[in-house]
C-alpha cells in the first residue's frame, strides 16, 4: 500500500482490470463479507469520500496507486431533482412496456381485419414473446459489462423502432415483423430499469423506489386493454403503437443527459470495450439456448392455434428443445462463472426460489389480466371499454398495496411477510374468483377484486431478496434470470390457460346448450355481441351459453389458485434477511 491512503490521493483515477476485466468479490456475497466468514478479496481496494459533499455517499473503490478498480462495487448515489428526473425516465419506460405487453388483446380484432389476417393471430403476440424471451439471458451478461445507462437506451431504441413499424405498417407480415423487433428492444428493459435504479440509490431505500415502478408498471399492464379499446373504437389501432414514441423520445432524452452511477464501477463505452467484452458474453451458449426455447415457445404457439397437440409438428419441436435444452445445461456447467447463466449464482437457494415465487405469482397476475375481460364481456356482457372499468378494483388496490409495502418494508426490514401475505391472500381471492356466474352481484366482484390487489404486497419481493443476497457484481445477471422465469412461465402459463378454457368450453357447450355447436362458440371469441349472437334473447340456450363460457372462466381461475398457492409456500425459503440499512460503527468503536 506504500503508506498511501484514499483520502490522500490528488492524482488522475485511472481503470485497471483483474482476470476476466474485473476485481472483485463476486464469488462470494456481501453477506458473509458482513458476517466475517470469509477474507475480502478486496482488502487491497481503498474508500474515498467526495470531501465536497460527504452526506452523498460517494465513494469510489481504489488501488494503492489511486485507480480505480473495475468491477468492485461503487457507492456513488443521485439525489434531488436529478433522482426524481431518472425516476420519471425509467418509471415511462416501464409503464410503456408493461402497455405494450397488453394493449394489443382489444385491437387484434380490428388488426386481422384491416389486414385479412385471422390466421396470423397468434403471431401478434407470440413474435414479440419469442423474440423477447430468447434475448433476454444475454441481456444479463450486457449489464454486468457495459454501462447500464447505455445498454438500458440501445433497447429501448430498438423498441421505439419496433414500435414504429407496427404503427405503420401496410401489411401483417409487416406488423409482425416490427412485434419481432419491438420484442428484442424488450429483452433488455424490463431488467435494465431494475438494474439502473439499483445503481443509483442505496440498496436500503430501493424497495421504495422499485414499488413506484412497480405501481405503474402494473398500471399499464392491467389499464392496457382499456386504453386499446379506447384507441381502437375512437380514434385507430395504431396510436397503439404510436403513444410509445412520444412518451420514450421524452423519457430517453432525459436520460441520455444524465449521468447515471452504476452499481459496480465500469469503464466508459468505447469501441475498445466492446471487442473486449464480445468474448465474454458467452455467445455459445447464447447460440445453444436460442433454438430451445424458440422450439419450446414455436410448440406451444402452434399447438394452441394452427396444429393439433398430437401433430408431427408440435412433438417435434417438443422433441427439440428437450434435446437441446440439456445440452445448453452441459455448457453453462462447462463455462463456470462465465456462463451466461452462471450455477454458481443459479444454485444459491435465493436465486431459484427467488425465481419460482415471482414466477409463480407473475402467472396469476398475467392470466387473470388476460381472462377477467372474457368473463366481464362474454358473461357480464359489457363492452371492451367498461370491462376495462370493471377491473379497476383490482388495478388500484395493487398499485395502493405495492406503494405501502414499499415503503413500509425499507423501515421494517424483512420482505418474507409480505411476500407470504402476497401469495396467501392472492389464493383465496383466486378461490373466490373461481365461484364468479353469470348472477354475480357487483358487490363481490368489486370485493373479491380488492383482495385479489394483495398480490401487489409481492411483486418486487422476489427483486429485493436476490439483490440483498448477491454480490454487486452478479445483480444485474440475477435481475436479468429472475425476469427471464418471469416472462418465460407467464408466455407458457397463457397457453395453458387458453388450452383449458377452451376444453372447457368445448365441453360446457355440449352439456348445457346442446343446439350449439361448440366449434362456433369458440369462433365467435369473447365480446359480449358475438357471444349473444349464439343463441335467441332470453332463450335458455342462450342462458346455457352465459353458463358454459361462466364454468370455462372458473376453471381457469383454478390455475390462479394453483400459482398464487405455490409463490405462498415458496415465500418461506427465500431468506429472513434485514435489509435496512446497517448502522456504520462510531470513530473508536471496532
Amino acid at each position: 500500500m506504500g503508506g498511501n491512503n484514499g483520502n490522500d490521493w490528488k492524482g488522475p483515477r485511472t481503470l485497471v482490470s483483474g482476470e476476466e476485466g474485473y476485481v472483485t468479490s463476486s464469488s462470494l456475497s456481501f453477506q458473509e463479507r458482513e458476517k466475517g466468514n470469509a477474507p475480502d478479496p478486496n482488502a487491497a481496494v481503498l474508500a474515498t469520500s467526495d470531501a465536497k459533499n460527504p452526506d452523498a455517499a460517494t465513494t469510489n473503490s481504489l488501488t494503492s496507486d489511486g485507480a480505480l478498480v473495475e468491477g468492485a462495487e461503487s457507492k456513488e448515489y443521485i439525489t434531488g431533482y436529478k433522482l426524481a428526473l431518472l425516476l420519471f425516465s425509467v418509471t415511462t419506460f416501464f409503464f410503456l412496456l408493461m402497455l405494450d405487453m397488453s394493449i394489443i388483446s382489444t385491437a387484434v380484432p380490428q388488426i386481422t381485419s384491416d389486414f385479412h389476417s385471422l390466421q396470423d393471430i397468434g403471431w401478434y403476440s407470440g413474435a414479440y414473446q419469442l423474440a423477447g424471451a430468447t434475448l433476454q439471458p444475454l441481456t444479463g451478461k450486457l449489464y454486468t459489462r457495459v454501462r447500464a445507462k447505455w445498454v438500458f437506451l440501445f433497447f429501448f431504441l430498438i423498441f421505439e423502432v419496433g414500435s414504429l413499424i407496427c404503427a405503420v405498417s401496410q401489411s401483417s407480415v409487416m406488423f409482425i415483423i416490427g412485434r419481432t423487433v419491438a420484442g428484442v428492444g424488450s429483452s433488455g428493459l424490463q431488467n435494465g430499469a431494475l438494474t439502473v435504479i439499483s445503481g443509483a440509490v442505496p440498496l436500503d431505500k430501493q424497495p421504495v423506489y422499485v414499488a413506484f415502478i412497480m405501481a405503474f408498471g402494473q398500471i399499464g399492464l392491467i389499464a392496457g386493454p382499456l386504453i386499446g379499446g379506447v384507441f381502437t373504437q375512437y380514434v385507430t389501432w395504431r396510436w397503439c403503437f404510436y403513444i410509445n414514441l412520444p412518451l420514450g423520445g421524452l423519457a430517453g432524452l432525459f436520460l441520455a443527459l444524465m449521468n447515471v452511477p452504476d452499481r459496480t464501477i465500469k469503464p466508459q463505452v468505447s469501441l475498445k470495450l466492446l471487442r473486449k467484452i464480445i468474448p465474454q458474453l458467452d455467445l455459445v451458449g447464447f447460440a445453444i439456448f436460442a433454438p430451445a426455447a424458440v422450439m419450446f415457445l414455436l410448440a406451444l404457439q402452434f399447438g394452441s392455434s394452427e396444429y393439433p397437440w398430437n401433430s408431427s409438428t408440435v412433438i417435434g419441436l417438443f422433441v427439440g428443445a428437450g434435446v437441446t435444452f440439456p445440452i445448453f445445461l452441459w455448457w453453462e456447467h462447462r463455462e463456470g462463472d462465465k456462463a451466461m447463466i452462471p450455477y454458481s449464482m443459479v444454485r444459491k437457494r435465493v436465486v431459484w426460489v427467488s425465481a419460482i415465487y415471482s414466477s409463480a405469482l407473475m402467472t396469476s397476475i398475467f392470466v387473470g389480466a388476460q381472462f377477467f375481460p372474457i368473463y366481464f364481456q362474454s358473461v357480464k356482457g359489457v363492452g371492451p371499454t367498461m370491462s376495462g372499468v370493471n377491473m379497476l378494483p383490482s388495478i388500484l388496490s395493487s398499485v395502493v398495496l405495492i406503494l405501502i409495502s414499499g415503503a413500509l418494508l425499507s423501515r421494517l426490514g424483512y420482505y418474507i411477510p409480505w411476500g407470504a401475505f402476497a401469495g396467501g391472500a392472492t389464493a383465496i381471492a383466486a378461490g373466490m374468483i373461481s365461484m364468479w356466474g353469470p348472477d354475480t352481484s357487483t358487490a363481490f366482484w368489486i370485493g373479491t377484486q380488492i383482495l385479489y390487489g394483495a398480490r401487489g404486497c409481492g411483486i418486487q419481493i422476489g427483486l429485493i431478496a436476490i439483490q440483498n443476497n448477491l454480490s454487486p457484481a452478479q445483480s444485474a445477471l440475477g435481475i436479468a434470470f429472475l425476469i427471464f422465469c418471469q416472462n418465460f412461465s407467464a408466455a407458457v402459463f397463457s397457453v395453458v390457460a387458453n388450452t383449458i378454457f377452451q376444453q372447457t368450453l368445448q365441453r360446457q357447450i355440449v352439456i348445457l346448450a346442446p343446439s350449439i355447436d361448440p366449434a362456433l362458440a369458440l369462433a365467435a371469441g369473447g365480446s359480449a355481441e358475438a357471444v349473444r349472437a349464439l343463441a335467441p334473447p332470453d332463450s335458455p340456450e342462450l342462458r346455457g351459453v352465459l353458463l358454459a363460457f361462466s364454468k370455462a372462466f372458473d376453471t381457469t381461475a383454478y390455475l390462479l389458485i394453483a400459482a398464487a398457492s405455490l409463490s405462498f409456500v415458496s415465500s418461506w425459503w427465500m431468506g429472513w434477511v434485514d435489509v435496512r440499512k446497517k448502522k456504520q460503527p462510531e470513530k473508536g468503536e471496532a
